[in-house]
């Protein structure tokens, strides 16, 4: 079954006194896991002394009361949540990324993409840069350690690196006594500050996550800003801010975020739900029931419900004790998982005309079991609504798309794919209306790539998510 995967999380936290801020950075990553499941991390800063821990897991498979304690009390945290984008699925290329070098210890966590990492990283290792990983991340970091070498602050070091790096990265990172972040100059990947009622300033992917911790929300860092926090104070370099248009991927407001965060002042749930409501315009048809595929398709359900006066049910219910680690029989067949993953309510479905919400269709494989289990719990018919455009170019930006071959609407018409999944109804969210989700925000401020093959970053010469794997000789 494939499915579009979240990218990362990111997390920060700087302390005015020593504390457990590991702990801090544990809270607000359970906050974060939707956006990655692969592996966890931490590192806590005491005193120029970064003590590390993560491994492949959930945050609560890999941290328990032992590994957290260990990691100590310190000033600053920082923790990460990763699912792969650029790299394979091993414990090396979990995240914090963690150099020592002459001039003290980094510790790096990245949300996104590079687009030149593959020319970065054979520049590097022509001059003899020896890589432990496969990850863009740590290219990241030796193009910042590079930089530190010749620049008299961490700060001035991210500045003139940022120069060189391209394509999509929220960054979130601990130098021997600052915490920084920054984000590219389009903003494609989110990053919001919050401060605490006892004076700690926190970073993250999400607003969700600055709720958890307690913090209230400041402001979201502009595209290009990189922000430094120390026993000086807090301060801003904004060099590159400015320097591009604003490109935030409308797949966070589509999918990615939680629906309760607000990414750069627009709230996810109103988003979603507008996204519905734009859906009904779009696409009407006469039914008894709108139901949400659970969980990021029930806000733009609630949408759909309000706009065309059709009642909104509960149709499906998730279980939410199938996580990453199941392991099905090898001869267990995938519609048996999607089973065991969701289960119709068939009180409200059957007899019923009902309208399914969904927030994409990738290959198609997943929407034809869920469709299908809707008519076997008797509803009489199907019609199937996205709330998103259809996929039509992948995402070399931090999305888990990486090939046109992975997507079905490359190679299928609508009505194609309607037949495909077995609904009786096909319609998808307009590229126009995807731009129209942040009311007084024009859609020339989203990047919509994956829809329209306009790309505000560039394309990678190497698009592979394995090409650091791959054999060079």
């Amino acid at each position: 079954m494939r499915e579009i995967h979240e990218e990362c999380g990111v997390f920060g936290v700087w302390s005015p006194v020593k504390r457990e801020v590991g702990q801090v950075a544990y809270t607000g990553l359970f906050s974060l896991q939707h956006r990655g499941q692969e592996s966890a991390g931490i590192a806590v800063n005491e005193e120029r002394v970064i003590r590390s821990c993560k491994d492949l897991g959930l945050v609560h498979e890999v941290f328990d009361r032992e590994r957290l304690t260990a990691l100590g009390e310190g000033q600053i945290s920082v923790g990460h949540v990763r699912y792969s984008t650029s790299g394979d699925s091993s414990a090396l290329n979990a995240q914090p990324m963690l150099v020592k070098h002459i001039k003290g210890q980094l510790a790096l966590c990245h949300n996104g993409n590079l687009t030149n990492s593959w020319e970065l990283r054979r520049r590097l290792e022509l001059k003899g840069c020896i890589f432990q990983t496969t990850s863009d991340t740590e290219v990241i970091s030796y193009i910042i350690t590079q930089k530190r070498l010749q620049c008299g602050s961490i700060e001035e070091a991210v500045c003139r690196a940022m120069e060189e790096l391209e394509g999509a990265y929220s960054l979130v990172m601990s130098s021997p006594a600052k915490l920084i972040a920054c984000r590219d100059p389009r903003g494609i990947r989110p990053l919001c500050y919050g401060i605490t009622e006892d004076g700690c300033h926190v970073f993250a992917s999400e607003t969700c996550a600055l709720d958890a911790v307690g913090a209230e929300y400041q402001r979201d860092l502009e595209p290009g800003e990189i922000m430094i926090i120390d026993r000086a104070g807090v301060r801003s370099i904004r060099e590159h801010c400015g320097t591009c248009s604003r490109a935030l991927c409308v797949f966070e407001l589509i999918y990615f975020a939680r629906p309760d965060s607000v990414i750069e002042g627009i709230p996810v749930h109103e988003s979603r739900k507008l996204a519905g409501k734009y859906l009904a315009q779009e696409h009407p048809v006469e039914g008894d029931v709108v139901v949400g595929v659970p969980d990021s398709g029930l806000d733009a359900a609630l949408g759909y419900a309000a706009e065309s006066r059709i009642p909104f049910e509960i149709g499906l219910i998730r279980n939410k004790y199938i996580g990453r680690t199941f392991i099905a029989p090898d001869q267990m067949q995938r519609s048996q998982m999607v089973r065991l993953k969701l289960n119709p309510v068939r009180s409200v479905l059957k007899g019923k005309r009902v309208i399914l919400i969904d927030d994409s269709i990738v290959r198609g494989t997943t929407s034809r079991q869920i469709v299908s289990l809707l008519k076997e719990a008797g509803a009489g018919e199907v019609h199937v609504r996205i709330s998103s455009p259809p996929f039509l170019n992948p995402c070399y930006y931090g999305t888990d798309i990486d090939s046109r071959g992975q997507l079905i609407a490359c190679t299928h018409t609508v009505e194609e794919i309607r037949d495909l999944i077995d609904a009786d109804s096909l319609g998808f969210l307009s590229v126009e209306h995807a731009g129209m989700l942040a009311p007084g925000r024009s859609g020339e401020s989203f990047c919509t790539a994956c829809f329209n093959g306009t790309y505000p970053a560039g394309v990678p010469a190497n698009p592979e998510k394995m090409r650091f794997e791959q054999d060079l000789t």
